[in-house]
């Protein structure tokens, strides 16, 4: 089997996954998964499209995070590994895509708006 490259984005994180063949190990910006994702809450949101296919030890993956947050990498790089595994096996997409794994959640930040201080909040009113 050759390499599978695959993109994930949320809010303004961008992960980009290669995936082979091997034993489980998972490397982010050459650094351990573990040491990257200390809270094991994070680590669960990038597992579980492995999880819910049950091939959690049989891939390898490669990933490059880029921008954002914690949070928002951890979403991103669960995207695109539920990419990755449907590009190895298109039935697959059916149990990914009931699961919600393979959604592109667009929210983001909404912008500031010039005359107040925020998005949405405005500067309190004074009538005198």
């Amino acid at each position: 089997m050759e390499t599978i490259n695959a993109i994930g984005r949320r809010k303004s994180a961008v992960a980009r996954v290669y995936l082979t063949e091997g034993t489980g190990k998972i490397t982010i910006n050459k650094r351990d998964f573990e040491k990257y994702f200390p809270s094991a809450i994070l680590r669960y949101v990038v597992k579980q499209p492995l999880q819910l296919l049950g091939v959690e030890g049989q891939y390898d993956i490669k990933a490059n995070l880029d921008g954002g947050g914690f949070t928002g990498q951890s979403q991103a790089l669960r995207l695109a590994i539920a990419r990755a595994l449907v590009k190895i096996n298109a039935e697959d997409k059916k149990q990914l895509k009931d699961a919600g794994f393979l959604t592109r959640d667009s929210r983001a930040v909404e912008r500031k708006k010039p005359g107040q201080p925020k998005a949405r909040r405005h500067f309190q009113f004074s009538k005198r």
